[in-house]
């Protein structure tokens, strides 16, 4: 609980302390789409043995959505986005000489929301930039599950109890603007999520049941400006 607060209390002074920097000469408002592969797991406590190690616990996915970013400062903007995703986890057990090798796999669709302070440097043409903040998403999908599944027990198995999803997202990527043909981005992100997959109650089986998700994505955005100043 310590670790959320004080995550909580840096994402509501990083905007402050940023926001506090010279203005631009005009503000630049972009909007576009971006979409890409992403790779995610489940973190659950108690562990599951057939999602050791976490190479085999993770799913491949899709991702895209629309992305919106406004900048009135020299060196960050505040970008939102709205984003489909799908996300999950794997269980893999290998053969033995008694039982043959198990692959079993849930994959959850998710619709995403997140705030971001886009942080950005370089010159006008290029630039690198880190994105972070906060994150919403609700589940609006579950496959059920493919594949044999690793153990007798249920508790993975069963209906998600937290549709609700709440967490952080950060990110590394850099950018080319061009003159006509709008900005091209690349961004490598990592999310976590606070919110659990699974009621974390005293009485639940499972205590954490956190998604963790890795993302490459490439953008395509261009420039909304006012008449008169094209």
């Amino acid at each position: 609980m310590k670790r959320r607060g004080y995550i909580s209390v840096l994402l509501v002074l990083l905007p402050a302390i940023l926001f506090g920097q010279a203005r631009l000469r005009k503000p630049e408002m972009y909007v576009g789409v971006h979409g890409g592969v992403i790779a995610s797991t489940v973190l659950f406590n108690p562990t599951i043995s057939g999602m050791t190690p976490i190479t085999n616990a993770c799913i491949l996915g899709g991702t895209g959505g629309f992305v919106f970013r406004y900048s009135e400062q020299k060196c960050c903007a505040v970008q939102v986005e709205l984003n489909y995703m799908q996300r999950g986890w794997a269980e893999h057990v290998a053969a033995t000489e008694s039982s043959s090798a198990v692959a079993y796999s849930r994959t959850l669709h998710y619709l995403e929301l997140p705030f971001l302070m886009h942080i950005y440097f370089g010159s006008p043409s290029w630039r690198g930039f880190v994105n972070v903040g906060p994150q919403i998403g609700y589940c609006i999908h579950d496959n059920g599950g493919s594949g044999e599944k690793s153990t007798t027990q249920v508790h993975q198995y069963m209906s998600i109890d937290n549709p609700f999803d709440w967490g952080v997202a950060g990110g590394l990527g850099f950018y080319c603007r061009t003159k006509n043909a709008g900005l091209y981005q690349f961004e490598a992100r990592f999310s976590y999520s606070f919110g659990t997959v699974f009621s974390g109650k005293a009485t639940d089986y499972f205590k954490q049941s956190n998604p963790m998700n890795l993302s490459i994505n490439l953008a395509w955005m261009w420039e909304i400006k006012p008449k008169g100043k094209r």
